[in-house]
């Protein structure tokens, strides 16, 4: 499993909105330009969570995002699954899949089952509060 651009990208979005929020309504323009990402990339990310609901905007004089809920009421997995879709291993395990013929004699699929359910766990019991208060990565020694 591979997370996308688009879903770290959603991810620094919301830690960005949620180090941020300050009551108001915060622009775009700025997050893109300390998270250095293209404004025209953020535009693209912004609706899905603007549908969702964890964030509402205002366009115009004084617009921009802010988040709906506080920051430990968001989960990496929640951001990721609506930046990314599925986060499903492997193509018979994602949501609204056809039943897979080969399911009931398929050796490999318990193992697949597991590994989602492990990566749906870990990043469901990640809050956006947990990631503002981790460490810059430069802090870490791989």
């Amino acid at each position: 499993m591979m997370i996308s651009t688009r879903g770290r990208y959603a991810l620094r979005v919301m830690i960005d909105l949620a180090e941020h929020q300050n009551g108001g309504y915060i622009p775009m323009k700025d997050v893109a330009e300390r998270q250095e990402i293209s404004l025209k990339y953020i535009e693209r990310i912004m609706p899905v969570l603007t549908r969702s609901g964890c964030v509402e905007g205002v366009h115009g004089k004084g617009g921009g995002y802010r988040l709906t809920r506080a920051p430990e009421d968001y989960t990496a997995g929640e951001i990721l699954r609506l930046a990314e879709g599925d986060l499903s291993p492997v193509a018979c395990l994602q949501e609204g899949a056809k039943p897979c013929p080969r399911a009931a004699e398929c050796r490999t699929l318990p193992m697949w089952r597991e590994f989602h359910a492990l990566t749906r766990r870990y990043f469901d019991g990640i809050t956006l509060a947990d990631l503002m208060a981790t460490p810059l990565a430069d802090n870490y020694v791989i």
